[in-house]
C-alpha cells in the first residue's frame, strides 16, 4: 500500500519502499504432494477404515435425509474441530461413492 507521508489519513505513515520477502515455509507446509497422496491413499488401501470412520460410513448408507448433519456432529465430537470434522465427511462420502461404483461395476 502506497503511504503518503502524512500522519493521517488511508494512506498515513513514512514513505518506505517494500522489501522484496522470500514466501514463509509455513505457508506451503501441510500441502498434499503427489509422493504423500499416493502414501495416504496406499495406506487406507492396506489398512481400510477406522473403526469410527466405519460408524460414519454407516450413518451415510442408512440414514435418511438428517444423515450429514448427524455424520457431522459425530465427527466433529471425534475430531474436535469444524474444518476436520467437514473434511472427515466428505472423505468418507467419497469412500462410499467409490464403494458403489465399484459394486455398480462388479454387478
Amino acid at each position: 500500500m502506497a503511504r503518503s507521508g502524512y500522519a493521517k489519513g488511508a494512506t498515513s505513515g513514512h514513505i518506505t519502499t517494500e522489501k522484496e520477502r522470500k514466501p514463509k515455509i509455513s505457508r506451503r507446509k501441510g500441502a498434499a504432494t503427489k509422493r504423500t497422496s499416493m502414501c495416504k491413499e496406499i495406506a487406507r488401501e492396506v489398512v481400510g477404515l477406522a473403526p469410527y470412520e466405519r460408524r460414519i460410513l454407516d450413518m451415510i448408507k442408512t440414514g435418511g435425509s438428517s444423515a450429514d448433519k448427524r455424520v457431522y456432529k459425530f465427527a466433529k465430537r471425534r475430531l474436535g474441530s469444524h474444518k476436520r470434522a467437514l473434511a472427515k465427511r466428505e472423505d468418507i462420502k467419497e469412500v462410499n461413492a467409490k464403494q458403489r461404483a465399484r459394486a455398480a461395476a462388479g454387478v
